[in-house]
């Protein structure tokens, strides 16, 4: 199983954002996401999720409203679009996958997930 998480960059406060997520090694979508982020000098932070199959999504109260989760089945790809861009947003931002065959079922605990992307640096400036 691999992950490739990209989208980052450097972006302005009330800006836009969109993360990829690019899953290989799973078969179909049986599988959950999650994305985390760690800022600098904090430990790292579950910020949304996502089940297999869409069947469920859930977001830490700090993004709700400004964060979405979404998947392309076609591409394996999951997405993070986040809107309304904060400076306490910025961080290395992570996702991670776990086979799944329960529906409805994802959480943003990191010691749920067993397979991990490569970081990717948002930056959001005041």
């Amino acid at each position: 199983v691999q992950l490739q998480a990209s989208g980052g960059g450097l972006v302005q406060t009330g800006d836009s954002a969109r993360l990829s997520c690019a899953v290989s090694g799973f078969n179909g979508d049986y599988y959950a996401i999650g994305w985390f982020r760690q800022a600098p000098g904090k430990e790292r932070e579950g910020v949304s999720c996502v089940s297999r199959s869409d069947s469920g999504t859930y977001y830490v109260e700090s993004v709700k409203g400004r964060f979405t989760i979404s998947r392309d089945k076609a591409k394996n790809t999951v997405y993070l679009q986040m809107n309304s861009l904060k400076p306490e947003d910025t961080g290395v931002y992570y996702c991670a996958a776990r086979g799944i065959l329960k529906r409805g079922e994802c959480h943003v605990g990191s010691r749920w997930y067993d397979y991990w992307g490569q970081g990717t640096q948002v930056t959001v400036s005041s």
